[in-house]
């Protein structure tokens, strides 16, 4: 064993001479892309809305009659502590909508479902608050790329429906979700004063809390947790900022 630690010390020792004689420059110069003293304001906004007339899809789900719509606005403030560093927050607000008239589900000629006279709304309120580091891209002024840690909250009510008349069954659910995640983007200046912008969640640990109650006597409830490192193309964030 004494042999064994003695000829690790000779190995290392040389390596860290070498690592505290050895410098090298990578020659990455930190720039100012956007001074300190700097308000950022911004939104963004998104709707989309189907309706579906006795539709198809691969021979499964046949029958189809159903609309619906979904809605969401976030907006957004943050000042600039420091050059290139801002600490801001947001609120967001969305509403969905479905309206199921019918649907059937056909796995085979003895298996088969069907769902009749189905709606559902919720609405969504989230607060968030975030830090910001940017980092110019070579001598651009145009160009930026940043990285954004953020912690959010968010409270969902919802409400559906099956049935009519004696058959009508209704479930009533309040969500908790907290969020803490890491979000890198990228920034374009349209003029001095506007960007567009857009970030994609890679990083994030997620917690959920369900409350339920159906027909207004049946009650339950579920927690869930999860934790990613992924990119999700169809996470993409886009939006339209101001800087005063």
């Amino acid at each position: 064993m004494k042999r064994i630690l003695i000829f690790l010390f000779a190995c290392i020792i040389p390596v860290m001479g070498m690592a505290k004689e050895t410098k090298y420059d990578r020659g990455i110069v930190m720039k100012t892309f956007i001074p300190k003293g700097q308000w950022m304001i911004g939104a963004t906004f998104s709707y989309s809305e189907h309706v579906d007339d006795n539709f198809e899809f691969m021979s499964v789900l046949k029958e189809i009659n159903d609309e619906g719509y979904t809605f969401k606005v976030t907006p957004l403030v943050s000042y600039f502590i420091r050059d290139n560093i801002s600490i801001g927050g947001r609120f967001a607000y969305s509403r969905s909508f479905t309206k199921l008239d019918n649907i059937n589900l056909s796995l085979g000629d003895d298996l088969s479902f069907e769902i009749q006279d189905y709606n559902s709304e919720a609405n969504t309120y989230t607060a968030a608050v975030f830090l910001r580091t940017y980092l110019n891209l070579g001598d651009s002024k145009r160009f930026g790329l940043f990285n954004e840690a953020r912690v959010s909250y968010g409270y969902s009510q919802s409400k559906g429906s099956t049935g009519t008349g004696v058959d009508l069954s209704g479930l009533h659910q309040l969500k908790h979700n907290l969020n803490i995640g890491v979000a890198p983007g990228i920034t374009c200046f349209v003029n001095d004063f506007t960007a567009v912008e857009a970030s994609i969640n890679v990083a994030g640990l997620n917690f959920n809390w369900y409350d339920q109650t159906r027909d207004q006597v049946y009650k339950g409830s579920r927690t869930s947790s999860s934790a990613n490192f992924k990119i999700n193309l169809l996470s993409i964030d886009l939006g339209i900022v101001f800087y005063l």
